[in-house]
């Protein structure tokens, strides 16, 4: 099962940077900077969406290793006994063959699917809240922008360089009610990339249609 990602990509659409500040053009301009999965890895929320996700995806990997080892049996008695078929048994175990591969071929994009879907309904709820805690501390602390440092998949860093004294990860963490601890659970910091585990294994030489 492929590894999980980043949400850096999924942050950088679900939180965006709160309404310009309404000061006078002569005030210079306060930009902050956070991180955003560095604080979903601090939520109270994070354990359970770890384990939820990694329930599911070990659901789906377990269900591939049964039909991936049912095909593999299943062609290793037709390889054993295809001398001796008629042939309107032999095509019968090779349609029967070729169904079981494309059936789980689908259920591996199925199941990657499905966990997506459950990724985005328990972490969306997750960066509404921090969003709205971000906009609480840029008003409080007169901040016209804050960016998140999250590059995520295929996009390109929001922010090259900042100073350090502008991170206001500190402030949002205090403000949602976190204590930050040293070592968050990375796997909340992730988005599933696979949930039907890499591609079904097909049996050394797959029987097709004569």
């Amino acid at each position: 099962m492929a590894t999980m990602v980043t949400t850096g990509a999924l942050a950088q659409d679900q939180v965006t940077a709160p309404a310009a500040s309404t000061a006078p053009a002569s005030t210079p301009v306060k930009v902050g900077h956070t991180r955003i999965d560095y604080i979903l890895s601090q939520t109270p929320e994070s354990k359970t969406i770890s384990s939820q996700l990694s329930i599911q995806q070990k659901q789906a990997e377990t269900e591939l290793q049964r039909m991936q080892k049912e095909l593999q049996d299943k062609f290793a008695a037709y390889q054993q006994g295809v001398g001796q078929m008629t042939d309107i048994i032999r095509k019968d175990r090779e349609t029967e063959l070729q169904s079981l591969q494309t059936r789980i071929q689908e259920f591996g994009q199925t199941a990657e699917v499905s966990l997506q879907n459950k990724y985005r309904e328990l972490v969306d709820p997750v960066l509404q809240k921090i969003q709205k805690n971000i906009n609480e501390v840029a008003a409080e602390n007169g901040y016209a922008y804050i960016f998140n440092l999250d590059s995520g998949i295929n996009a390109v860093p929001t922010l090259l360089y900042t100073p350090k004294e502008h991170d206001v990860t500190a402030l949002i963490l205090k403000k949602m009610g976190i204590t930050p601890t040293a070592n968050p659970a990375p796997t909340t910091a992730q988005k599933p990339a696979s949930a039907g585990g890499s591609a079904p294994a097909k049996p050394a030489t797959t029987p097709k249609k004569k």
